[in-house]
C-alpha cells in the first residue's frame, strides 16, 4: 500500500470513529517554583539548531490609525486544513501586536532567500518599517502584501492563546497565493540567515 492508500485508510478509520474531546486543561500562570531548570542561553542555543522559515506578518491600519503594522516572524506554522488555519507566535511585549490585534486581520508574507534586508527592516522597533517597501493590499483583509515574496496568506484572527512570554495567534485563512519562482525561502539557523 502506497502513501496515498495509507492516508485514505487513516481517513476512513478516523471517520468511522468519532474523536472524543480531551478535557480542557486548567489555564493558570506558571509559579516560580515550577520553572524548568533550563538556562535561557542554552535554550536559545540548542533550539537555534532548528532552521525556520522567515515571514513578515502585516496588518492594515486599524480604525483611528494612519499606517499599517508589521513585524518579522520566524515562528509561523500551518495548523489545520479543515477549517484552514495558520498560527504565529508573538512576544507579549511586542509593540506591533496591539496594532494587529486592533485590525483583527493580518497577512503572512513568506520571504525569499534574497529578502534578508527586508526581514531586518521589519525586525527593528520604532522605525517606519514600510519606508521604501513596495506592497499592495491583500484581497480579503487589505493588509500589506509585500512585493516579491514567495507566498502570502490573508487571514482573520480566529483565536489568541497564551504561551509563556508569547501569544499564540491563530488565523483563519481567507485567501492565499504563491509566486511562480523557484527561488528558495529565507531560512534562519543558529542566529543567522541561510
Amino acid at each position: 500500500m502506497g502513501q496515498a492508500g495509507m492516508a485514505a485508510a487513516a481517513v476512513r478509520y478516523l471517520q468511522a470513529r468519532p474523536v472524543e474531546a480531551l478535557p480542557r486543561p486548567e489555564l493558570r500562570c506558571v509559579r516560580e517554583d515550577e520553572r524548568a531548570p533550563v538556562d535561557p542561553g542554552d535554550f536559545r542555543r540548542v533550539l537555534g539548531n532548528f532552521a525556520t522559515g522567515v515571514t513578515v506578518v502585516t496588518a492594515p491600519p486599524a480604525e483611528g490609525e494612519t499606517s499599517p503594522a508589521g513585524f518579522a516572524c520566524q515562528s509561523f506554522t500551518s495548523l489545520s486544513l479543515d477549517p484552514p488555519l495558520v498560527a504565529f507566535m508573538v512576544g507579549r511585549t511586542s509593540a506591533t501586536w496591539p496594532h494587529i490585534a486592533r485590525a483583527g486581520v493580518f497577512c503572512v508574507n513568506v520571504l525569499s532567500a534574497s529578502q534578508g534586508a527586508l526581514c531586518r527592516a521589519f525586525a527593528v522597533s520604532g522605525a517606519d518599517k514600510f519606508a521604501g517597501v513596495h506592497y499592495d493590499p491583500a484581497p480579503a483583509s487589505g493588509a500589506p502584501r509585500l512585493t516579491g515574496t514567495l507566498a502570502w496568506i490573508d487571514c482573520t484572527i480566529h483565536a489568541v492563546h497564551t504561551g509563556g512570554d508569547h501569544l499564540i495567534v491563530v488565523g483563519r485563512v481567507n485567501t492565499l497565493g504563491a509566486s511562480d519562482t523557484d527561488e528558495p525561502p529565507l531560512l534562519f539557523h543558529k542566529g543567522r540567515f541561510l
